[in-house]
């Protein structure tokens, strides 16, 4: 079946096999199927729409609204609903039931959602703080961690400070995205299994590496790319352990200039060796970038464990989930953000732990909802008003009559609803538009602002002495001016210690344009059609035609690096 996107007019296929898993996860009600329609905007869009509800790197101060206690938030201080902090939120001190409103069926039921929502109150910031985790306040979709700082979309991580893109069960990394099962690792990313790294991309198995891309099980390496199995290695000519710690020992890693002009050579270096297609390990039938253990799973990346899944984006263990963004252990969920551990789940924000739940928002051990705000443990629930059983599965089928004939059942939230102005939010990294065109769409914008810190000075960045050997303790009392964007920011004082013990220069950049450039080094979450530039086989790769790296297929591509 080929579709025309209602947003932006690209032509999209809807297969055969999408076809069955809608009618596979559509809700039944009174033993009647209520089928959910194939979707009428493009996977970008959808992805673009989705991403517009999460905000993961804007930070507010403001006082809970409840108990009055100064807490740190997603919301805008003149966000028009009140915010709690976790404990007020968690606590038994309010009941959602008690916001619950009458359904009026002649009404869109996105404008009564949009009114429950204006009134509810929010949670300030998504992670477990104080409860699964310790010491983590300033972090965003976040458990089970310790004494993080700025991290977002991560779990089981200690020590770790400014790092995102699904980093799991690690400690000590530092400007990391996208790293799992690692130790003392800065700068590095699309990796898994790291000891001891820093500045390395699609790498698995390594340690004591600085500067590679594409190592597998190496140690003791520098500047190199597409090694296997190999040690004392300098820009992927081999040397002896003598000769290499001879070197290493002259690359001053403490120096900002040193590194900066290893970047650079690196960076041109490696232009002249291949890439592969697509990153894949121990996968069957699938397509995307970045996939572990996965079967009969399509268009997605940055997931391991999945099953017949398509379209998702950064997550583990989902079976039989299309379109959706940052989770764990799902099943049978369709259009969601965050929807861990549930079970038919669809179209809703934050619901974890829920099973056949619709347009919910931040519900959790519920099950039976439909257009509900803040359960812990509720059910039969519609805009938070208590219903019986029988009257639930009367009411709810009447609702996605409604929603048909409006054209709402079977979408996500608009992106007009979202709390959050659009640049605040990851649409921007991966579907980044200028503030005019933003305002045209409907959308909102906001123009960022910093809190000035409270520091003795302001010191320009290039203005650092070189070595970190050279900083002060005084740099804790400080603020950085961004040699690019010219925003203070500061160092902690955990910060500053593993910077001193990996032999690490002060960064002059700040976090945010850190974050930024990762990012870019990152692939898009895209696939082109083209041809290996080896055997000229035609192949899928997240290497838009138009890039200068030499990209083979998987079988050209092994053959190069074994």
């Amino acid at each position: 079946m080929e579709r025309t996107c209602t947003r932006c007019g690209s032509n999209f296929s809807i297969t055969p096999s999408d076809l069955a898993f809608y009618d596979k996860v559509s809700p039944v009600f009174n033993g009647k199927k209520e089928l959910i329609p194939p979707p009428t905007l493009c996977p970008e869009c959808r992805s673009q729409r989705r991403a517009a509800w999460r905000n993961e790197r804007s930070y507010y101060s403001r006082a809970c609204d409840r108990c009055g206690k100064k807490i740190v938030t997603t919301y805008m201080p003149n966000a028009s609903f009140p915010v709690y902090c976790h404990s007020c939120w968690w606590g038994e001190g309010w009941d959602p039931r008690t916001y619950g409103v009458e359904l009026e069926l002649g009404r869109s039921f996105f404008d009564q959602i949009l009114a429950l929502r204006s009134r509810m109150p929010h949670l300030t910031m998504m992670n477990d703080d104080g409860v699964g985790s310790e010491n983590c306040e300033f972090t965003f979709d976040f458990a089970f961690g310790r004494n993080c700082y700025l991290v977002a979309g991560a779990w089981y991580l200690e020590d770790c400070y400014y790092c995102g893109g699904n980093c799991g069960h690690s400690k000590l990394l530092v400007d990391c995205y996208f790293i799992y099962d690692s130790e003392l690792c800065y700068e590095c990313l699309d990796s898994r299994t790291l000891y001891n790294c820093q500045y390395l991309q699609n790498c698995h198995n390594c340690s004591d590496c600085t500067f590679g891309f594409d190592l597998k099980g190496c140690r003791n390496c520098v500047g190199c790319s597409g090694l296997r199995q190999k040690e004392f290695h300098w820009f992927n000519e081999p040397c002896s352990e003598k000769e290499y710690r001879a070197r290493f020992a002259g690359f001053a890693a403490g120096s900002y200039a040193a590194v900066t002009a290893m970047r650079e050579r690196f960076a041109a270096s490696i232009l002249s060796l291949p890439r592969q297609a697509m990153q894949m390990h121990n996968c069957e039938e699938c397509s995307g970038n970045y996939l572990d253990h996965c079967r009969h799973t399509h268009d997605s990346y940055m997931v391991s464990d999945c099953e017949f899944c398509r379209f998702v984006d950064k997550g583990e263990k989902l079976v039989w989930c299309y379109d959706i963004l940052h989770t764990g252990n799902p099943q049978y969920c369709y259009e969601n953000l965050t929807p861990d551990n549930s079970y038919m789940t669809h179209f809703s924000l934050w619901c974890w732990k829920d099973k056949n739940v619709l347009y919910s928002d931040n519900c959790h051990s519920s099950e039976h909802l439909c257009g509900c705000f803040g359960f812990k443990r509720g059910q039969y629930c519609i805009l938070n008003k208590q219903y019986t059983k029988e009257e639930y599965n009367d009411l709810v089928p009447k609702i996605i009559a409604k929603m048909r004939a409006d054209g709402e059942w079977g979408e996500f939230f608009p992106i007009t609803m979202s709390p959050f102005a659009y640049n605040e939010t990851v649409a921007q990294e991966y579907f980044p538009l200028t503030k005019e065109a933003v305002l045209q769409r409907g959308w909102k914008w906001r123009d960022q602002t910093d809190e000035m810190p409270k520091v003795d000075r302001i010191i320009p960045a290039v203005q650092l002495p070189d070595s970190i050997n050279d900083i002060p303790d005084d740099i804790l009392n400080w603020a950085i001016e961004c040699e690019m964007t010219k925003r203070p920011f500061k160092i902690q004082k955990q910060e500053l210690e593993y910077y001193r013990n990996m032999r690490i220069p002060i960064p002059r950049i700040h976090p945010d344009e850190r974050h930024r450039i990762r990012f870019k080094r990152h692939n898009p979450q895209k696939l082109w059609q083209r041809n290996c530039m080896k055997c000229r086989k035609a192949i899928e790769t997240s290497y838009a035609p138009e890039r200068p790296e030499i990209v083979y297929c998987e079988e050209c591509y092994l053959k190069k690096v074994y």
